[in-house]
């Protein structure tokens, strides 16, 4: 997906603020599960939460105010109940960081419960298993 970073997101070295990237993997997490037929507010609606268990993110290069960027998103299956989520953030064709949360299946209660058969199939296996 493409977001053009706002004058918001920059920091007073005119850099996109760190901590801005994490939220911009939430924008293409919450995205990509939209396009495959999950939107995050329809699981909400079941009662099954995603929350975040680790958050990294390594920064190459700084982007700017007014830098268009394209976000991209791998899904993986950490287990019976984790997933992965890997992005990455570029400009053009430079890549400016990369990162990934884990996250694991929750009900509004907070107990932990088991992924829905139909969002599970969606995740491949992790290659790093």
């Amino acid at each position: 997906m493409k977001i053009q970073v706002r004058y918001s997101e920059t920091d007073a070295m005119r850099f996109v603020y760190y901590a801005n990237y994490l939220v911009y993997f939430e924008v293409a997490r919450t995205s990509a599960l939209a396009e495959l037929g999950h939107p995050y507010w329809e699981m909400e609606k079941r009662e099954v939460l995603i929350p975040v268990l680790k958050a990294h993110c390594e920064y190459q290069k700084p982007a700017r105010y007014g830098d268009l960027l394209t976000l991209r998103t791998l899904r993986w299956r950490l287990g019976a109940a984790r997933l992965r989520f890997e992005y990455s953030v570029l400009r053009d064709d430079e890549l400016l960081a990369t990162g990934f949360t884990e996250h694991a299946f929750m009900h509004p209660s907070g107990k932990a419960i088991r992924p829905p058969k139909e969002i599970i199939a969606f995740f491949p296996d992790y290659p790093g298993k």
